[in-house]
Formats: structure tokens, C-alpha cells, sequence
């Protein structure tokens, strides 16, 4: 098997690359399309990788990625499973990729909110609605006594 290589972005600016050695991969039968063979062949993949000893990390990106994916892990443990594929190649490329892709949305840090003021546009839109929709309720009134 090959590294684990985790394109640029937010958060990895030069990338991640997770040895093989730190990548754990398990194979079964799986469920779904495959014909006769789905009963004989191990074509689902479950591929793990623990996050708390890995050495593709740095802290803060260790702490980020554990706090965002917490409810996906079992412990430190994250575990992607693939088995849309009929062959075992396919599941473990798609297994690699959604993992590689996972991983890069988490170690992004979030982005702050910039508070900004209502332009004078949306502000007089947002009156001139508001008295139309005044002037709507005003002409279901019942007409005065006194008129």
C-alpha cells in the first residue's frame, strides 16, 4: 500500500502525507451488486487510521481534526468504509480517496464571522416592505364609525 497523500488547503498548506505504515486496512464480503461472486469475495475495505498517534499531524491540526470528526471516531480511531464497488481495487481507491478528502475538510479552521452593517439599500427594501405590508393589513380594518 501506498502513503496517503492529502492535497493542499486551508489548514495543510503543503499537503498531508500519512505513512502506510500508520494505515490500517481490513477486508470483508460485502453486501450489494457482484452477481455470484458477492458470497466469495472480500470486497469491502475499512480502512483506519488512529489520529492520536499519527505522525502525518501537527497538534493543532490533531486537535481540530478530533474535536470536528469526534462523532465519527471510536476513540482516536477514524474508519472509512467503501463497498459501492464489485472489485476490492475499486473500494480501497475509493476508501483512500474519501479519507484524503475527509481529512482536508477537517484540518481547515473554521472561518469567523465578520459582522457588517445593512447597506442603505437593503435597509430602506427592508422599511419599504414592511409599510406595504402595513398598508395591506390596514385596508382589511373595519372602515371608522366616526368616517
Amino acid at each position: 500500500m501506498r502513503d496517503l497523500r492529502v492535497l493542499p488547503g486551508p489548514g495543510a498548506p503543503r499537503g498531508l502525507r500519512v505513512p502506510a505504515a500508520e494505515l490500517t486496512e481490513q477486508f470483508s464480503r460485502a453486501s450489494g451488486p457482484g452477481g455470484q461472486g458477492v458470497n466469495t469475495t472480500d470486497s469491502r475495505v475499512q480502512l483506519s487510521l488512529d489520529l492520536g498517534t499519527t505522525t502525518a499531524l501537527d497538534e493543532i491540526q490533531r486537535e481540530r481534526i478530533i474535536r470536528r470528526l469526534g462523532a465519527r471516531l471510536v476513540g482516536t480511531v477514524l474508519t472509512i468504509t467503501a463497498s459501492e464497488h464489485r472489485s476490492q481495487r475499486q473500494n480501497r481507491l475509493a476508501a483512500k480517496e474519501r479519507m484524503a478528502e475527509l481529512l482536508r475538510a477537517a484540518v481547515a479552521p473554521t472561518a469567523t464571522r465578520r459582522q457588517t452593517r445593512p447597506t442603505k439599500g437593503s435597509q430602506r427594501r427592508r422599511l419599504e416592505g414592511k409599510r406595504r405590508r402595513s398598508d395591506t393589513k390596514a385596508g382589511r380594518r373595519r372602515p371608522d364609525a366616526s368616517g
